[in-house]
């Protein structure tokens, strides 16, 4: 099939109007990370860069453009906590992203409530229907190719406790799409909601010889 194509070397630059990767690699789920200094200073921050990384333990991690609060506070305590944005907290979710100087609460600055985990002494999101309380198992400093350090770090947790509304559990099964969650995509602002209307099943083939 001959197609037409855009290729470029991102270190020689896109030349296009914005920057495709985010929107590439998307939409992608949100790291709502609350964490919590020593002196008890609360933080909370999106991140777009975020997921799950393995089953059991279950662990999740998300990466950082500079050594940010959340970052120092994770580094110091060792503790955090993933709180799901949902399209009701679009709004405080985004505003607990501004820049603001250290120490102030983005808790107070969103109108959230902030509730103690029973884990981990970090508050999470009371208005969030899920929580996951995560002790950090690696923080890493990012490299490219040639072994140079970046002012990126990634940061990964083990859960130690899931909080899950009873309400998105049907038969004991999570409805994933009924929590509403958002997902960033490319641009300064886009992002997407998930519906059952757009849900397909695909079984994997090792699945299907086992069943037949």
């Amino acid at each position: 099939m001959t197609r037409s194509r855009h290729s470029y070397q991102p270190r020689l630059g896109h030349g296009l109007p914005h920057d495709p990767l985010n929107a590439i690699i998307g939409p992608r789920p949100i790291g709502w990370i609350s964490s919590q200094s020593a002196s008890g200073e609360r933080n909370l921050a999106p991140y777009s860069f975020f997921n799950c990384f393995n089953y059991k333990p279950p662990v999740i991690g998300f990466s950082s453009q500079g050594w940010k609060d959340s970052v120092a506070n994770i580094a110091e305590t060792r503790e955090f906590v993933w709180n799901l944005a949902t399209r009701e907290l679009a709004v405080p979710m985004n505003e607990s992203s501004a820049s603001v100087p250290h120490g102030e609460d983005e808790f107070a600055l969103a109108g959230l409530t902030a509730i103690p985990g029973t884990q981990v002494a970090v508050s999470m999101v009371a208005e969030s229907p899920v929580n996951f309380e995560c002790r950090l198992t690696q923080l890493i400093q990012l490299e490219d190719a040639a072994g140079e350090k970046l002012e990126q770090w990634m940061v990964l947790g083990e859960v130690v406790a899931i909080h899950i509304d009873t309400d998105l559990l049907e038969e004991g099964i999570y409805q994933t799409a009924k929590a509403n969650p958002i997902l960033r995509a490319g641009g300064p602002s886009a992002y997407y909601a998930i519906s059952d209307e757009l849900r397909f099943d695909l079984m994997r083939p090792d699945a299907r010889k086992t069943s037949g």
